[in-house]
C-alpha cells in the first residue's frame, strides 16, 4: 500500500496511476488522514476454450489411402 498526500496525487497522479501494479493500494491522505483510496484492477483472466468448440465444422468425405498414390514418390 503506497499513501501519499493530496498535493502529491494533484502533481503526479497519471505518473503513479501509470505505475500501480495490478491489485495495489494507493491511499490519498489530508491533514495525514485517509481521503481516498484507489486500487489499479488486476488484468483480466484469459480462459482457453473449451474441447468442442468446432464440433461440427469439418465433415471426413472417405476414409481411404487413395489419395496417398499421390506422393508416393515422396514417401520413404
Amino acid at each position: 500500500m503506497v499513501t501519499i498526500t493530496i498535493q502529491e496525487a494533484q502533481a503526479n497522479l497519471p505518473d503513479l496511476l501509470h505505475n500501480l501494479k495490478p491489485g495495489e493500494e494507493l491511499v490519498i491522505t489530508e491533514n495525514e488522514r485517509p481521503l481516498a483510496k484507489l486500487v489499479s484492477q488486476k488484468p483480466p483472466l484469459t480462459q482457453r476454450p473449451g474441447p468442442g468448440l468446432l464440433k461440427g465444422m469439418i465433415t471426413i468425405m472417405a476414409d481411404d489411402d487413395d489419395h496417398l498414390q499421390d506422393f508416393a514418390e515422396y514417401m520413404p
